[in-house]
């Protein structure tokens, strides 16, 4: 797959930093261009704005349709803007490419959906246009590239990823769970794919939405969008979310933008040796897990002969406990340890398991 630069068609909005922002819904005429004007006023160059929107349950807001898109235009025509919309089907696609919208982006509901995602890129063939992608609802990042790799395939060569976070079951501060992770090794998989941030819905709170957009940064992220509104708590949709342009405008002057390297010698040299000693670090924790693993086997054979069953309960409630104390006493992140434990707990399992169910 191949991807143009961010910059050949996202207009930077500082120093090597792209930035959409509009409001989660066009509401009104009035609401929509006096949102644009005012980001105008503050350098923002591309105005976001839902013009369908899918919702999870029927009754709420669900976007005023393609009446809006004229508003959209006549945005660009006062500002210079581009516009951006999510399009979730066809219909949407030819309406948004009819009034000249300039970005499109698919949503994460509609990501999650090969089906649908696929009818899009089909509609897109032939069309030079920027599409952004945003991460499927779920933590799936083969859904996730797949839907870029469909996309791709219809010739579109301005493509972006949108990390927006991922639904969860668990309790979090997060609306949408970040899952760093994910996108990282999306960034692995595809080295040239630009990689925008989306803190308003990972976060669901306006207080967190700097917190969230620096981490983006830190991790050599190459854009945010962020949801904007002239009266965010009158917005019919995402109203804890969205922030005004004025707010919006100090969160990017306090938003540090990290360099992806840098020549200095020190720098070189420092980091190098460093490296090196990680990658020692590395090889030891290797042989370490490869020498438990053969133990766990040997306990595999004594189980398998005396008839008793993998998992003991007590035995891995002291191994948590145990791990929990060291990591306190070791200043390391508790849930980092405990998460480290499940999986090497769990392979020990599926090789015990191996042991206990041979022939």
């Amino acid at each position: 797959m191949k991807f143009e630069a961010l910059k050949t068609w996202l207009p930077e909005h500082s120093e090597n930093l792209g930035l959409i922002a509009g409001p989660c819904s066009a509401e009104t005429e009035e609401q929509l261009l006096s949102t644009a004007r005012q980001l105008s006023a503050k350098g923002v160059k591309v105005l976001r704005a839902g013009i369908w929107k899918p919702r999870t349950r029927p009754g709420a807001f669900e976007g005023i349709g393609v009446e809006a898109l004229a508003w959209m235009n006549t945005a660009k025509q006062e500002t210079g803007m581009l516009t951006s919309t999510e399009v979730a089907n066809v219909k949407h696609v030819y309406a948004a490419l009819k009034a000249g919208i300039d970005i499109l982006w698919i949503g994460a509901r509609t990501s999650v959906n090969p089906f649908a995602v696929q009818e899009i890129a089909d509609a897109l063939k032939g069309v030079d246009i920027p599409v952004i992608i945003k991460n499927p609802v779920n933590p799936d990042i083969d859904l996730w590239y797949g839907a870029i790799e469909r996309i791709s395939g219809a010739g579109i060569t301005k493509i972006a990823a949108l990390h927006r976070g991922f639904s969860s079951l668990s309790k979090s501060v997060y609306r949408n769970d970040p899952q760093w992770q994910i996108p990282i090794e999306l960034k692995r998989r595809l080295k040239d794919l630009p990689i925008l941030c989306d803190p308003s819905h990972i976060t669901g709170r306006r207080d967190m939405i700097f917190k969230v957009s620096q981490k983006a940064l830190d991790l050599n992220y190459d854009g945010l969008m962020i949801e904007t509104h002239i009266s965010p708590k009158d917005a019919w949709s995402d109203a804890n979310q969205q922030v005004t342009p004025t707010d919006l405008s100090k969160i990017m002057d306090k938003l540090m933008v990290r360099a992806s390297t840098s020549d200095s010698a020190n720098f070189v040299e420092s980091l190098e040796e460093l490296r090196s000693k990680i990658n020692n670090f590395d090889n030891q924790i290797f042989e370490l897990l490869s020498g438990r693993m053969e133990v766990a086997a040997e306990i595999g054979k004594i189980k398998k002969a005396d008839n008793i069953a993998v998992l003991q309960t007590s035995r891995w409630d002291e191994i948590v406990r145990k791990a929990a104390a060291k990591a306190e006493e070791t200043g390391l992140n508790q849930d980092f340890i405990q998460k480290v434990y499940a999986q090497v707990h769990q392979e020990s399992i599926n090789i015990q398991t191996a042991i206990l169910d041979e022939d």
